[in-house]
């Protein structure tokens, strides 16, 4: 993959960045090495199986409309492209990807203004990720869309990294070559909280064991295994250069409540059109009477009330919620502006990753 030179330069920017705080980073790894029992011959050898298998997962809901009714699933199939935020201005809440916007803003400090240079386009952006290491079945980062494109190993080559959410301009940054800051930051949450990447009980040594024993592994099936319910704590991945289906994508793994409708047809199609494994995780279905009003907001119970089939909400009837919402705003005044009820259903997925039970198609 050629990359541009403001591409180039984005991933320089934070490459130069992680190697100036090196020192302090691989301190606190030498330490929290010593407090773990680890030797550095073991730990330089889990870190070598990360970077040679891991694979940045990239979130996304297929059933999101663009202005003209096409789903994203629609559009990747016929494009065969996965496209950032400032090109398709598509967002589960507000839309701030454009010039001058709070998007725009952050990523000028994360890349140094990179981005910013004259002459550079919006498809050159980047795309988001989270680094996909545990292997939970409901992916590293659910918050960010029900289904989710496991990429090629190599593609993480290209990638810049931050220890959690990028917006909130986290200190630890790092790139492929200069990861350290990320695993510094990801040792110190697991030693201080035992809790890191969605993993509770989770110490350095069982981390370093499962880089060693777990990570080269095939992929397997997700059907039946546990979700993590993952809202908060992932290695953010940002992927330079463009993002293909057929080169760059290995599998793609969906929420099963697409089964059956236009939309999970189209999944199938595509990951048949570019040779991409698919699978389905377990899925997520809530009561009505079980939707909380302490988590997101008073307003969940009602809203959930408002798309349920039967008493129950699940992945597919939020995404028919918000193409209702884009075809025939007008019905949906009484909850406020088109953009406060985006921001409401997507509060509303939080709800039902959170507390979902396993799907079940009636």
């Amino acid at each position: 993959m050629k990359l541009t030179q403001a591409q180039q330069l984005a991933i320089h920017n934070v490459e130069r960045y992680a190697a100036q705080q090196k020192d302090d980073a691989q301190a606190t790894i030498q330490h929290l090495l010593r407090m773990s029992n680890i030797t550095d011959d073991v730990f330089h050898k889990a870190i070598r199986k990360l970077k040679e298998h891991a694979r940045i997962a990239l979130h996304f809901h297929p059933d999101r409309p663009s202005s003209t009714m096409e789903s994203i699933a629609e559009a990747l199939y016929q494009e065969g492209i996965y496209k950032s935020q400032f090109e398709t201005l598509l967002s589960n809440g507000s839309v701030s990807a454009y010039p001058g916007g709070l998007r725009d803003q952050w990523e000028e400090q994360l890349f140094g203004g990179a981005y910013q240079i004259k002459g550079t386009t919006l498809k050159e952006r980047a795309k988001y990720g989270a680094l996909n290491i545990m292997y939970h079945s409901d992916g590293p980062a659910p918050r960010f869309g029900s289904c989710y494109f496991l990429l090629k190993p190599e593609v993480s080559r290209r990638a810049t990294y931050t220890y959690l959410d990028s917006h909130q301009n986290p200190k630890e940054k790092g790139t492929y070559e200069e990861f350290d800051m990320i695993i510094a930051g990801l040792f110190e949450e697991i030693f201080t909280r035992d809790y890191a990447l969605g993993e509770p009980n989770l110490k350095v040594s069982s981390l370093i064991q499962h880089l060693f024993h777990n990570i080269e592994m095939p992929f397997q099936d997700p059907a039946n295994k546990q979700v993590y319910r993952n809202l908060n704590h992932y290695i953010e991945a940002q992927v330079h250069g463009n993002l293909s289906l057929k080169e760059d994508v290995e599998i793609l793994v969906a929420d099963p409540s697409f089964i059956g409708t236009k939309v999970g047809g189209t999944l199938t199609n595509l990951c048949t059109k570019y040779g991409i494994q698919l699978y389905y995780h377990s899925g997520f279905q809530l009561s009505v009477d079980q939707v909380p009003s302490d988590f997101r907001g008073l307003e969940m119970p009602s809203l959930a009330k408002r798309i349920a089939k039967n008493q129950v909400i699940d992945t597919h009837l939020i995404g028919e919620a918000v193409r209702d919402l884009t075809k025939n705003p007008a019905t949906w005044t009484d909850r406020g502006t088109r953009s406060e009820v985006l921001q409401e259903l997507k509060l509303l997925w939080h709800v039902l990753v959170k507390y979902g039970k396993p799907f079940v198609k009636k």
